[in-house]
């Protein structure tokens, strides 16, 4: 059986198994102490697994996000970015990278797990690496994909970095010289940002730093920590009351209130966190707080399905206040409700959402634990 059909099957269970959770989501529950905690197993990793399986080698339809300076600059995507051509953009191809890793990492038993590694060695390659860093050192491309496809990349090194096994180690080998380069545009950047960009899409400056933060933190990369560190605290420290009631903008994928809380979360100690994310959203200290998840009219088009993407990030950001700050453990059933209302949703043979929408979904079930 191929890894599309053993996806498609088990899309009808999972489907089947979640009718309690959701039964389609014009009547989704608002009661969140109803929803069952949405969990990461074998099932669910491979259908997640299906979605950049089937992508980081697809080259078209492709988003090249590229400003020309000459003609060499017109050249087809997996010339330009021989590693990362696939999966629609960039961006998007590198965190299928990750989620592939991730998956085998945690289900070495994952369907296709042979076929994956061999697309991982195919793609991250010395030599395609190597193409990366050349397009990254082309005229006007150092600024590419800042910070978001930054923050991917860095991603998927730490989950290289921290995984015992020895394809995981040539891959890391590899991909090092692009991380230098990727950690030194964090270094130069930062300082010379004035004010934090606060928007849901993929400039935002929290998430930027965010899982920048993660890799620093593994890798203990002092330097990085310090400059990450110092912009947390001037953008954010006198923050109160961010006005969560204006979220989302309809093209959201990211919460820019929630975002923020994530980074200061992870860059405070628990003590002077606790303190400032009670006047950051003091209204979340109340144990009958609500946040209805986002709602997606039109999973055809590309921008509206952004809100799937939302809902997954809003609920890693809950979950990791939770973590955090015990005493707000109500609220793991908003996060769980925001998964379960898109999770069924993201095979949907739209390519405008499934391209990406995986990783997002992994991401916050891996959070869910």
């Amino acid at each position: 059986m191929t890894l599309k059909h053993r996806g498609f099957n088990a899309i009808l269970l999972m489907l089947v198994l979640m009718v309690g959770c959701k039964k389609g989501s014009e009547q989704q529950n608002t009661q969140t102490n109803d929803v069952v905690s949405p969990k990461l197993n074998l099932m669910q990793a491979n259908r997640l697994a299906s979605l950049p399986f089937g992508c980081i080698q697809t080259e078209y339809p492709n988003k090249l996000g590229q400003t020309l300076h000459d003609s060499t600059h017109l050249k087809n995507p997996k010339t330009l970015h021989p590693a990362f051509y696939g999966c629609f953009d960039w961006h998007s191809s590198v965190h299928g990278h990750w989620s592939l890793v991730s998956l085998l990492r945690q289900f070495p038993e994952v369907n296709e797990a042979e076929a994956i590694r061999a697309k991982l060695i195919d793609n991250l390659s010395k030599e395609n690496i190597e193409g990366e860093l050349a397009y990254f050192n082309m005229e006007g491309n150092a600024t590419y994909e800042r910070t978001y496809g930054w923050a991917w990349l860095l991603k998927l090194a730490e989950e290289l970095h921290t995984w015992d096994d020895p394809m995981a180690k040539e891959l890391d080998a590899n991909l090092q010289p692009l991380v230098e380069i990727i950690i030194k545009g964090y270094i130069d950047f930062l300082p010379k940002l004035n004010y934090p960009i606060r928007v849901g899409e993929h400039s935002n400056t929290a998430f930027g730093m965010s899982l920048a933060w993660d890799y620093a933190q593994t890798t203990n990369h002092i330097e990085l920590k310090k400059v990450i560190e110092n912009s947390v605290i001037r953008f954010y420290m006198s923050d109160i009351e961010c006005p969560l009631n204006w979220e989302p903008s309809g093209f959201d994928f990211l919460s820019p209130c929630l975002q923020e809380v994530d980074i200061v979360r992870k860059v405070l100690s628990k003590e002077e966190f606790k303190k400032w994310f009670k006047s950051f959203l003091p209204m979340m200290t109340n144990t009958s707080f609500t946040l209805e998840p986002g709602k997606v009219s039109d999973r055809t088009d590309g921008k509206l399905v952004h809100i799937d993407g939302l809902n997954f990030s809003r609920a890693w950001c809950l979950y990791g206040i939770a973590e955090t700050l015990p005493e707000y453990a109500h609220l793991r059933n908003i996060a769980d409700e925001h998964i379960t209302y898109s999770l069924p949703s993201i095979v949907d043979g739209n390519y405008e959402g499934t391209h990406w929408l995986g990783t997002f979904a992994l991401y916050a079930l891996n959070h869910s634990e």
